[in-house]
């Protein structure tokens, strides 16, 4: 393996001087049951939101913190854009196209988590647009958690799927500001690539 002299006089070798090729084996393995956790747990919510609970009847949780209120959302998540639902499977097509590109260079556990739960999320609410009622690639996703009132008072309904998302593009953006990257390798203050993950796996 060759090696060159960092700006710092300290000996780097080649995979912390860039971007290394191929992906994990392992990454890919924690992206893949962290995206099906989240759709299966997701979809179990909504099946028994649907059969459990009943629209304009909240069930008040954890001494009103939250409440249960089924929704059909035609929006995205968090209820946004309604109106537009014929949409939103496209732009959930795109997303999952781009994690599988990523998917292809992908050697940070963590960043998988991240990825996963975005992935998920994604997953979890295109399977209500595409079998819910009221039209295939038209249906209206399962919501069912509101926060501190039965009715979005304070914050919009949503379920878990959202969650995921919101979890995931969260998680994803501190791994940025920490300076780890999605090959395994962390940037320096400076810019530059610095250590890279141990243990990793190619395939």
């Amino acid at each position: 393996m060759n090696a060159d002299k960092a700006a710092d006089g300290t000996t780097a070798t080649e995979p912390e001087l860039g971007r290394r090729p191929g992906f994990s084996v392992r990454a890919v393995v924690v992206l893949a049951i962290t995206a099906l956790v989240a759709v299966g747990v997701d979809q179990l919510v909504k099946e028994l939101s649907t059969n459990g609970l009943t629209e304009g009847r909240p069930v008040r949780v954890l001494g009103g913190l939250v409440y249960l209120s089924l929704l059909r959302n035609s929006g995205a998540a968090f209820s946004l854009g309604s109106g537009f639902t014929w949409v939103f499977p496209l732009v959930t097509l795109t997303v999952i196209g781009w994690i599988t590109w990523m998917a292809t260079r992908l050697r940070s556990v963590p960043w998988a988590i991240a990825l996963g739960l975005v992935l998920g999320g994604a997953l979890g609410n295109l399977g209500d647009r595409v079998f819910r009622a009221p039209s295939p690639f038209q249906g209206h996703v399962v919501d069912m958690f509101s926060l501190f009132g039965p009715y979005a008072e304070y914050f919009a309904v949503f379920n878990v799927a959202d969650a995921c998302l919101s979890v995931g593009v969260v998680l994803a953006v501190l791994l940025e500001l920490t300076g780890r990257q999605r090959d395994g390798s962390r940037m320096t203050k400076a810019g530059k690539p610095g250590k890279t993950e141990k243990n990793e796996k190619t395939a």
